[in-house]
């Protein structure tokens, strides 16, 4: 499938998708995300991918936000419409069952912030600048930010990024646990990758029922939480996979997953 905004790369399992406008630091324009929706949904079909790394192209941005000309001319019910859009592309990518790391390089702003916490991890550019400042523009984060960022970083640090609308730097993202790591811009990507091969070569039904149980049972209660894990513990026993896994253990060599 061609893209005019988004450039995807397969290699040995691992895709590559990259915002491709670097011109304007890689806002998101509508067609941007609908092509975001498309990529997404291919990489779920496609059996030759274990996990992605999402980045931004050029050394400035991974995503600035959004396209501010799009968002001046919205009525109320476009902004609904557009909210609820980028909800549904941002729960392919959170549900996609296949690991994924945002490589931010970069300016995180708005659309581009609440992109990066619908992926799994987050990886950040020695140079990045993390926030959202819709707030700034008489706005409120509409692509799931009120929400992930509170999850992730505890309801006080998520209300000061949010109301104040300021930038803040990759250390600090770590030092909250809004990014995994911090690393130099150079050495981003190769990270990235070096992280998601220690998860491929695990099983990759284990991989993905483990992700469904900590995702789903995040918004579960404990008690409903623990269940869902004690279903998914119990498909997991039933796969060759895990034949495989444990066999390969008491032979002490390493596993060769079939994901079946």
């Amino acid at each position: 499938m061609e893209f005019q905004n988004i450039l995807l790369e397969v290699r040995d399992g691992i895709a590559t998708v990259t915002v491709n406008r670097p011109k304007v630091l890689n806002a998101l324009n509508d067609q941007t995300m609908e092509e975001l929706r498309q990529v997404f949904l291919e990489i779920r079909r496609r059996e030759d991918v274990q996990a992605v790394i999402f980045t931004g192209a050029g050394e400035k941005a991974f995503i600035a936000g959004a396209d501010i000309n799009e968002l001046a001319t919205q009525t109320p019910l476009d902004g609904k419409d557009r909210s609820r859009r980028g909800h549904h592309i941002l729960e392919i990518i959170e549900n996609l069952g296949k690991p994924v790391v945002a490589a931010i390089n970069g300016y995180a702003l708005g659309g581009g912030c609440e992109i990066a916490m619908a992926c799994h991890i987050r990886l950040a550019s020695e140079n990045a600048k993390l926030g959202q400042p819709e707030v700034r523009l008489g706005i409120v984060a509409g692509y799931g930010g009120t929400q992930r960022l509170t999850r992730l970083v505890g309801l006080g640090r998520a209300l000061e990024i949010l109301l104040t609308g300021e930038q803040i730097t990759a250390q600090r993202a770590y030092e909250i646990g809004l990014v995994n790591g911090v690393y130099p811009q150079a050495e981003l990507l190769q990270e990235s990758e070096k992280l998601l091969r220690k998860m491929t070569a695990n099983g990759p039904v284990a991989i993905k029922l483990t992700m469904e149980a900590a995702i789903h049972g995040s918004q579960l209660t404990l008690a409903e939480g623990l269940n869902l894990e004690a279903n998914l513990f119990a498909v997991s026993c039933t796969t060759e996979d895990m034949k495989e896994g444990t066999r390969a253990f008491v032979e002490k060599r390493a596993a060769k997953f079939q994901g079946k």
